[in-house]
């Protein structure tokens, strides 16, 4: 799946949006797997990581989760919109209302995507079963 367009507003210019993480397949998703962890690695867990807890935990193999990949791709991409110069002055402090803090209770959550995972450890969170669809 391509990158979607969009009116960039000035001049009527379009502007490439960056593909959500789940569109792509593999070199591509591998790719922006690799930037993302750069992301969360370098900059997210130093800087936004608290101790984890049983009641707050986070899996050090966070891109085994599918929606931790998800929701912590969604969360960089509005970093990477919202700490822009071009967002103004308050693009920081919306990112961390908006956006950080609602991803961070999400994913923290004891029955969110970490639960079962402590501090050092995996545990893969099996999805619920689902039935065919037969219309």
């Amino acid at each position: 799946m391509t990158a979607q367009t969009f009116d960039g507003g000035v001049g009527g210019a379009e502007m490439q949006a960056p593909p959500f993480i789940l569109y792509l397949e593999g070199d591509e998703y591998a790719e922006e797997l690799r930037s993302l962890a750069l992301w969360v690695n370098g900059l997210l867990v130093p800087v936004y990581g608290r101790e984890a807890r049983s009641q707050s935990p986070w899996c050090p193999r966070w891109w085994e989760h599918t929606e931790a990949v998800a929701r912590l791709h969604a969360l960089w991409l509005a970093w990477q919109e919202l700490t822009d110069p071009a967002s103004g002055a308050s693009g920081p402090a919306v990112w961390h209302r908006d956006h950080l803090g609602p991803t961070m209770l999400e994913l923290r959550d004891p029955a969110g995507p970490f639960a079962g995972c402590k501090a050092g450890a995996h545990r893969a969170k099996a999805a619920p079963e689902v039935d065919a669809y037969d219309g």
